[in-house]
């Protein structure tokens, strides 16, 4: 850790994530001392590549603005670099480098040959125009390009680039170098995607905690459950939560979060699915459409739940909002977003035994579909969305088995988080020690 802290000053989030994984190893290298030998540690906390370039666009006021973009290209043992962009101004090298980090053992979870990576920019889509959105795109693949494709890297949609963005970039990529190829994954049905995408990282989010929920004899049947961000995950994670009996309650934006007691479901769901995917809209809008109560400046996790669900970004829970949480009765959290909740917040949570799921293996529904699209764009062929939404569901149960049984192994009990990065960087490794060093 002072190796890493030294080698990447002014990036806490990276350090946050990396800290995590190693305090989980610590069972794992006493049984294992090859891994230290062989120098897995000192190679899987260094990207293998990281790109860092300017993207120049016109604004609709006919103005020069220049953006920064990034590409890091984290682990490539278990396959092509998989991981997708953000768009958002907090976007600097050190998140890119986090949720790469991340990426790496969330993608050797699922099952699937998919290496580490993440890339973004710090440019803001909110109160852009679609022509202002369409040339930043455009822009941002044209340096993109040259360090992506089918077998190498497949970067994916994340905060702030949803539908429209991949079909921006998709275009952009197909026209420099003259090729329809599976290169980005979250793509439009009618031209490569895969059905079930969208729905995929709140479908699995849901299926996680339903997992969770069942070691316990509990389950989603008559239970409150708070959320914040209200994109694709928390959208569409609402809907499957409608499905098994649940009711959510909450939404949320960095100005403050809509209590809805009624719980959000038809017409009202309905109007969300857009809110912010589409429109980029401020979750108060929900709160004056419907009539309901809008908290100014204060957090969703003040709110009497029985299941909390950060989705919206990163460090977004803090130890008093787990406090606050558990003194109101909630018995599991699932992180829907990456790294949503504070070290401190894990650490409370698990000592006061709520179940809770952590991020890399929670939100791995994304990009498990991601992958599942890789494959059908392969083959050139489309599975059903009942067939995509069975195997999504197939990959979380197996991601919540093989995180429980490696917690178990190492005697850490219940403690999924350290149970995911084992099972995780277990598999990625053994990969990198039999293919040398690399």
């Amino acid at each position: 850790m002072e190796r890493v802290v030294k080698r990447n000053p002014g990036e806490p989030e990276f350090h946050q994530a990396v800290h995590e994984v190693l305090e989980s190893l610590r069972p794992v290298i006493a049984k294992h001392p090859e891994y230290v030998t062989s120098g897995v540690l000192e190679r899987i906390v260094e990207p293998e590549r990281q790109v860092i370039f300017r993207v120049p666009w016109v604004n609709d006021a006919g103005e020069m603005v220049v953006n920064r973009g990034f590409r890091v290209q984290f682990n490539s043992a278990i396959g092509p670099y998989k991981g997708g962009l953000r768009f958002h101004p907090s976007v600097y090298l050190g998140i890119i480098k986090f949720l790469g980090f991340e990426q790496i053992f969330k993608n050797s979870l699922t099952g699937l040959p998919m290496g580490g990576g993440k890339g973004g920019s710090d440019f803001d889509p909110r109160g852009k125009s679609e022509g202002e959105i369409m040339r930043f795109c455009q822009s941002f693949m044209t340096e993109l390009y040259r360090h992506i494709g089918p077998d190498t890297d497949v970067p994916a949609g994340d905060i702030g680039v949803g539908g429209r963005e991949i079909g921006y970039l998709f275009g952009q990529y197909k026209r420099i170098v003259n090729a329809f190829e599976g290169v980005l994954t979250g793509k439009g049905i009618s031209w490569g995607g895969s059905l079930a995408r969208p729905e995929a990282t709140g479908y699995g989010t849901a299926y996680f905690a339903e997992e969770m929920l069942a070691s316990r004899g509990e389950s989603f049947e008559g239970k409150t459950v708070t959320i914040s961000g209200y994109g694709n995950v928390g959208t569409y994670l609402i809907e499957k939560v409608n499905q098994l009996g649940g009711k959510v309650v909450t939404i949320a934006d960095e100005y403050g979060y809509v209590y809805d007691p009624d719980g959000i479901k038809d017409e009202k769901l309905n109007f969300l699915m857009d809110l912010w995917t589409v429109y980029r809209r401020p979750a108060q809008d929900y709160a004056r459409e419907f009539g309901l109560q809008w908290v100014e400046g204060r957090s969703p996790w003040e709110v009497p739940c029985d299941i909390a669900v950060p989705t919206a970004t990163q460090n977004e829970l803090s130890l008093a909002d787990a406090q606050r949480l558990v003194s109101n009765g909630c018995i599991c959290v699932a992180e829907g977003a990456n790294m949503p909740c504070t070290a401190d917040a894990v650490n409370y949570f698990l000592e006061k035994s709520v179940l809770f799921g952590p991020a890399k293996a929670v939100n791995a529904g994304g990009v498990a579909v991601s992958g599942l699209e890789m494959s059908q764009n392969s083959m050139r062929f489309a599975w059903t969305f009942a067939e995509v939404d069975e195997r999504l569901k197939g990959i979380m149960k197996d991601i919540y088995r093989k995180s429980s049984e490696a917690a178990k192994e190492y005697g850490l009990g219940e403690n999924l988080v350290a149970g995911a990065n084992i099972a995780g960087f277990i598999k990625v490794a053994d990969a990198m020690m039999a293919q040398g060093v690399v």
